[in-house]
This record gives C-alpha cells, structure tokens and sequence, in this order.
C-alpha cells in the first residue's frame, strides 16, 4: 500500500483487448494507485465500455499521449497478444514500468528483444500470471509449502481448461496472433510449477499440440500438453478448450502439488458437484485431510508490485522468473508433436 510521504502511482491502459485489464486495475487501485487514463483503441469494444462504466474518472486518451505523460508512473497492456511485446517495450522506453497480459510475448525474438529493453532502461516488465497471482488458494497454497506442510515438492500437476465461447475477435483464431496454445494458456501452469518448486529454470522434455473439435479453423490449436523437468522436480500441464457449455464457469481450473510428506489440490474456480463457489484448497499431509476455503484471502503481488515501481525492487516478481516462463512456453511450442487435425495438416 502507498504510505503519507509517497504520492500514489498513476496508472493508464493501453491495448484493452482481454477482461485481464480488469484484474490489473482493481488489483493496483487496490494497493494505492490511481487509474487515470486509457487509450479507447481495441478488437473489443465492450471491454472498453465495461472499463468506462466501472471507472468513470479515468479518461480516455490517445495511446501517445498516455505515453508521453510524465507523471503516468505503469501501463497495464492487455492487447492482442502478439503486440503485447512491443508496447511494452514502448512505455518502458517512455519510462514506464508495466504490467502485461499473459503471454508477454510470442516469439523468441520479442524475448530477447524485451529482455534488452529493461536492461537498457531500467523499467519494470511483469508479467501478471493470472492463474497463480489473482487466484487466493493458488496463493495460499504458496504459503502452505513455505511452511513445509507437504514436505519438498517433487511435482506438479497443472490443468488449464478454458471454453472457447461464440464471440471471440478474429485474432483469437490465428496463432500468429496468439502464439499458439502452449505459449497464451500454459504459461500459467508453467509460472506455477517453477513457483512451487523453487526452480529457477527447466527442461522441456515433451510437449504436444492438437486440434481435435475444432474444424472450422484447422489451424487453431483446441488441446496442448507440456513435460518438464528440474532438479527439484517434475511437472505435467494439460490445457484445452473444452470446457462444456453446462459447466457453469469458463474452466475447471485444477492444480496438484505433491510433497514429500503430503500434497495439496486446488479447485480454483469450482468444486464441480460439491461446495459451492471457488478457491477450494484441500491438503492432506501427516496431521490429516481437510479442506480451506480460500475466497476473498489477500493477493499481495499487486501491492507487491507498487512498492517495486517506488523502491525500484524485485518482491513481486523477479525478471528472470517472466523471461524463463517466457522461454519454456516458447520452445515448448516450437518443439511439439502435432496431433489430430493438425497431424493431417502437416
């Protein structure tokens, strides 16, 4: 949170083409900052709409504008994902600091271009993985294996199932837009398996992408699949574009971490057939099996994050944690097998 002495940050979004701006904003206005202004250009007029209704007090602005503005201290960028990269490295070269939408970037040469932008600057480059960072059992469960309750994490297991929907913008089909599935959904499960077992880099040792149920756009990647390996332990990442209509959320987001000395499931967004609502933790170790129910606990990577932009630290996020989820998406794309209608295509 900001404290007497030290102005709130000023905070502007520019690229508004995913619901995330939402998560970016509440979670800094939160910690102190104050929205004053977005650039109104995006493939999705409604979210912009929603983000003028719901704060009313920021303005709307040219993008050049808002870069231009001296006393803007973060930009959040939401846009399409393939020009996510280069935005931020904009604002960051106008003497921004940013929050950005998963997936940062989409090709290696944006990575390596992104990583040469805040060494030359100086300036912040986050990556807010949602699914961990916006999630309160995926925190608490962070807390539960500092304290040790599973012992030493040897693995993860990380489900990331998504529903396509009818009235998706036309970018959403192209891969080049998107950079395929493994880089915009399973960098989340990514971000959490170096997370939770303190591993600064992986191995990609398989990965595969498919497209099984969607043939009015062969192209479009519906399934993806991801093994890794570090020496403190192994991960497995499922993601897909299933989630059947009666479900009544976008996904059935699901994590596993296994300990030592026990292990612990999230059931982020539902307990399907069970207890209602999100952020079910269940954890089962030496002094038994109980559920916690995690809604409405803190999410501190926001806060986090503020106090980076005035100190000039690393405490939310470091930059080599987003430059590695960067890499392991990215050559876990570049190397997978392709199954179903994409096999055929090849």
């Amino acid at each position: 949170m900001t404290t007497s002495h030290r102005p709130p940050l000023r905070l502007a979004a520019i690229g508004i083409d995913h619901g995330h701006v939402f998560d970016h904003v509440r979670g800094l206005t939160a910690a102190g900052a104050e929205f004053v202004g977005y650039c109104p250009d995006s493939t999705v007029p409604g979210l912009v709409e929603q983000l003028a209704r719901a704060y009313p007090d920021a303005r709307p602005q040219p993008r050049q504008a808002l870069l231009d503005d001296p006393q803007i201290d973060i930009i959040s960028i939401c846009a399409v994902p393939s020009q996510r990269a280069g935005l931020a490295m904009q604002a960051m070269r106008a003497g921004k600091d940013t929050i950005v939408d998963k997936p940062g970037v989409t090709t290696f040469e944006q990575l390596e271009a992104v990583q040469r932008t805040v060494r030359e600057t100086g300036r912040i480059y986050s990556v807010c993985f949602s699914e961990r960072l916006c999630v309160p059992s995926a925190v608490h469960a962070g807390e539960r294996v500092a304290a040790g309750e599973i012992g030493r994490v040897i693995q993860t297991i990380g489900l990331g199932p998504h529903r396509k929907g009818r009235a998706r913008p036309d970018w959403f089909w192209r891969m080049e837009d998107v950079g395929g599935i493994l880089v915009d959904i399973a960098s989340h499960q990514i971000d959490q398996f170096l997370h939770y077992t303190g591993a600064a880099t992986a191995e990609v040792q398989a990965s595969a992408v498919g497209n099984f149920g969607t043939p009015e756009h062969p192209r479009f990647e519906d399934y993806g699949e991801v093994l890794l390996h570090a020496p403190q332990g192994r991960g497995y990442v499922r993601v897909d574009w299933f989630t059947p209509d009666g479900l009544p959320t976008w996904g059935d987001g699901r994590l596993t971490i296994l300990g030592t000395e026990g292990y612990i499931e999230l059931r982020k967004y539902i307990d399907i057939a069970g207890r209602s609502g999100g952020n079910h933790l269940f954890i089962s170790n030496r002094d038994g099996t109980r559920h916690i129910p995690c809604e409405g606990l803190p999410l501190p990577y926001f806060a986090a994050l503020a106090r980076d932009v005035h100190e000039r630290t690393e405490t939310a996020m470091s930059q080599r944690h987003v430059f590695e989820v960067c890499r392991l998406s990215l050559q876990a794309q570049q190397q997978a097998r392709r199954l179903g209608a994409l096999e055929a295509a090849a």
